[in-house]
């Protein structure tokens, strides 16, 4: 195997396999990149046998064959390259070492076999849909921080993707809960996704898409089967093994008779929420929110530290049933408020029972928050 390719080319590829190849296994194998060149094409493959992601590289290759080379230390090396650099890898082939030059720089890396290498690629995706890269990270954005992170409680660490239906139209629904608060949210069903079945895409792979979506403004083609689903974005494809469980029927957590409305501006809200939440250092210490006509208190306090409140009325608040008290974790707040682009709609039963959260302009997302004794 024998190519060359220019630093910026290199290193941008490596960025994104060397994240999903594993650092810390038992197995050697799985800490390296797959390099392969066949018929002028060089593709790099990472894989940590939950994912695996295969990059196809633009290189001007002189000999087919294929190795492997530490990930981590082959991206470090290429980093560390001056900006202009030409980058030449060859690899004679068995157990040879990998030779990289670049200018008067050269260094050799300890190839391990390709045999050894794991595939994930194989196997039949039945169904395959479209979804414009914006749309999949909305979905992604407006869910993640939800996902559980409880290892016991396996089935809730990832997304749940499936078709469902809402007010008589089909929808694609992403769901996630820790059993705090839960976020769904809906988009159109793309063509080809009205028979997938329900599936909960694994949280790290839900957190490698999202960083390769960043670079990735046209569409994402999805293909899934019951047990994988796959991602393609341009040159890059990201392959991922489902997580074996079955999710909770989420629609019964969600309350339907919440009549006590709350509008506040997301902004107003958000600030109020960071300033009074400030008088504790502790992560879970409830704010509370006291409910008049018109008129939202927020206030928190901590035995070590004191008290704050902060009211907030006006035309910045409109509340209209009756008097109410109840609590929720600061940082839960400012998750969803995250997630609101102007103006934050709070419905409430009362000050025990779960509450609904949605952007006031846009229906396609609805949170719902458990409160905390205050």
């Amino acid at each position: 195997m024998k190519l060359k390719a220019d630093r910026a080319t290199l290193l941008k590829a490596l960025a994104h396999i060397q994240s999903v190849a594993e650092k810390r296994n038992t197995i050697p194998i799985l800490a390296n990149v797959l390099i392969a060149v066949r018929d002028g094409r060089l593709t790099f493959t990472a894989t940590d046998m939950e994912i695996a992601v295969v990059e196809e590289v633009a290189a001007s290759t002189s000999r087919n064959g294929a190795t492997t080379a530490p990930a981590a230390t082959l991206y470090e090396i290429v980093r560390k390259l001056p900006d202009s650099a030409e980058i030449e890898l060859d690899h004679a082939g068995g157990d040879a070492q990998l030779h990289l030059r670049a200018g008067k720089f050269a260094t050799s890396l300890v190839a391990l076999p390709v045999e050894d290498f794991p595939s994930m690629t194989a196997g039949q995706l039945p169904h395959h849909f479209h979804l414009p890269a914006l749309v999949l990270r909305g979905l992604i954005d407006r869910t993640r921080f939800a996902i559980s992170t409880e290892e016991t409680r396996y089935y809730l660490n990832g997304i749940y993707l499936h078709a469902a239906v809402a007010d008589g139209s089909r929808t694609l629904r992403a769901v996630a809960t820790d059993g705090h608060r839960l976020a769904r949210v809906e988009e159109p069903l793309p063509e080809g996704a009205e028979t997938i079945p329900g599936v909960i895409i694994p949280r790290k792979t839900v957190n490698e898409l999202r960083k390769l979506l960043d670079e990735e403004s046209g569409s994402v083609e999805v293909g899934l089967s019951d047990t994988r689903i796959q991602f393609k974005l341009g040159p890059i494809t990201l392959t991922s093994k489902l997580i074996d469980g079955t999710f909770p029927e989420y629609e019964r957590v969600i309350p339907r008779d919440n009549d006590k409305v709350l509008r506040v501006g997301k902004k107003d809200f958000a600030d109020a929420v960071a300033r009074v939440s400030a008088i504790s250092s502790e992560r879970s210490r409830p704010v509370k929110l006291s409910l008049q006509r018109d008129l939202l208190t927020l206030s928190a306090a901590s035995a070590e530290q004191g008290s704050a409140t902060e009211e907030l009325d006006g035309d910045r608040v409109k509340y209209e049933a009756g008097p109410l008290e109840i609590g929720f974790q600061a940082r839960y707040l400012n998750d969803i408020t995250d997630q609101i682009a102007e103006a934050v709609e709070f419905r409430f039963s009362d000050g025990a029972a779960p509450t609904i959260v949605q952007d006031a302009s846009d229906a396609s997302a609805l949170y719902v928050l458990m409160p905390m004794r205050v």
